[in-house]
């Protein structure tokens, strides 16, 4: 508890010294000086004071209206359909909008970002489908009270959405997910048919780690749990609900993701110092717009952290059609109607091409025509559901796939509700 109020102390003084040093620097006497000394020192603490704000503040979804077929906009709210201690389900509701034929899950990473990080995906599928996403709370603010989250339970909760979305459902797991989504599939086709999935959609997921090691995946390979166990989790401290509780801290996490790419994550600050000195920088520029995203981040559960790290990089247990949920264990050769794709991206550093594409090799129950893949050229991690490649070639292609497995011929439809 006293590393984690340490991590904490130290961001809340930085913070305070770039507000401190924006205010000192902005008296208007300061403007009889001839030196733009003054003008440097704001801008610093201008941009330091929002980088370290950031890093425990949960971003909008900032989504207020979407363009209907009608060309009329309509109001958007997000609304919890189902609520639980670790992670909501929540929908995008369009006011004055008949329901749509198309039905989407987007089931989001728990690792160290909040969900917001599929806002420019939410975006861009909601013009044309109703959308869910699986909102995960910080760990941080989850009393210890309200128990322990690892992946079984991960994947219990998906069950539970799906069960409340009903079967003409599509999903579409993001990353870290992917592997979860496949289990809680499976476990539905066999237990509870009823309430499976129309079709699946997975997207750069580790569903088998060792298909096409990357830096990212064979982590879990170099450390021992012990390790992980010393140097990566603490307890919540004092100034939070979760106070006690173990987690891998989103601060640390965020050490790691900026160590990584430290040089151009240095030059793109510096940078936004000089262009905010110079009075060429706003509110929402680019620089902002990125970093007001990637700096919040929140506190994974240990044991989600420690049982993912285990059982889905180390022992490999989905590859291996071996995983057991709630003493039960999943047989992927259970899905023999859940039409499966598989995205994933060429130039992917965390989950390289064919780590995705494993989970169809364990589908040994589905007919050939109901599995799909596609590798995107060019591809990076963040643009196969975000980025370029996804809203000029991806979406498209998910889209499609969706309407051709549907329960119906699926078409545009946009009705405005008198």
């Amino acid at each position: 508890m006293a590393t984690y109020d340490l991590y904490d102390s130290i961001r809340n003084t930085n913070q305070w010294m770039g507000a401190t040093a924006l205010a000192m620097a902005s008296y208007p006497i300061t403007g009889l000086v001839p030196n733009p000394i003054f003008q440097m020192v704001a801008a610093w603490g201008e941009v330091t004071e929002r980088t370290f704000a950031r890093m425990i503040a949960k971003p909008d979804w900032n989504i207020s209206t979407v363009v209907g077929e009608d060309g009329r906009d309509h109001v958007v709210s997000v609304d919890v359909d189902v609520a639980r201690p670790f992670g909501d389900l929540i929908r995008f509701n369009v006011a004055g909008r008949a329901d749509l034929p198309r039905r989407v899950l987007l089931v989001a990473p728990m690792s160290g970002h909040y969900a917001t990080l599929l806002r420019s995906t939410v975006a861009s599928l909601l013009p044309e489908a109703d959308i869910w996403v699986t909102d995960w709370h910080n760990a941080r603010d989850i009393p210890v009270s309200e128990g322990k989250f690892d992946i079984e339970d991960y994947t219990l909760y998906l069950m539970e959405f799906l069960r409340h979305l009903g079967p003409d459902t599509h999903v579409i797991a993001v990353c870290q997910p992917a592997p979860l989504a496949l289990a809680a599939t499976a476990y539905l086709a066999e237990l509870e048919p009823d309430a499976q999935p129309r079709t699946l959609t997975l997207i750069g997921g580790p569903i088998d780690p060792d298909a096409a090691p990357t830096d990212v995946t064979d982590f879990g390979r170099r450390v021992t749990m012990g390790q992980l166990e010393h140097l990566a989790l603490q307890r919540v401290g004092f100034k939070y609900p979760g106070a006690g509780r173990m987690v891998y801290p989103g601060l640390a996490q965020l050490s790691s993701f900026m160590s990584m790419n430290a040089e151009r994550h240095g030059k793109a600050f510096s940078d936004q110092i000089l262009r905010v000195a110079k009075g060429e920088a706003a509110e929402h520029d680019k620089h902002n717009k990125f970093y007001d995203e990637y700096l919040a981040v929140m506190d994974m559960p240990a044991e989600f952290y420690l049982s993912t790290v285990e059982r889905i990089f180390k022992e490999r247990e989905i590859a291996r059609n071996a995983f057991i949920v709630d003493g039960h264990q999943v047989d992927m050769s259970k899905i023999t109607s859940v039409a499966v794709k598989i995205v994933e991206g060429e130039k992917d550093d965390i989950s390289a091409p064919g780590q995705c594409l494993a989970a169809l090799d364990l589908l040994t129950g589905l007919p050939d025509n109901k599995k799909a893949s596609h590798v995107e050229p060019g591809a990076g991690h963040y643009g196969i559901f975000a980025g370029k490649s996804w809203r000029n070639n991806i979406r498209p292609l998910v889209l499609d796939f969706i309407d051709q497995n549907g329960a119906t011929p699926r078409k545009r439809r946009l009705k405005a509700v008198k």
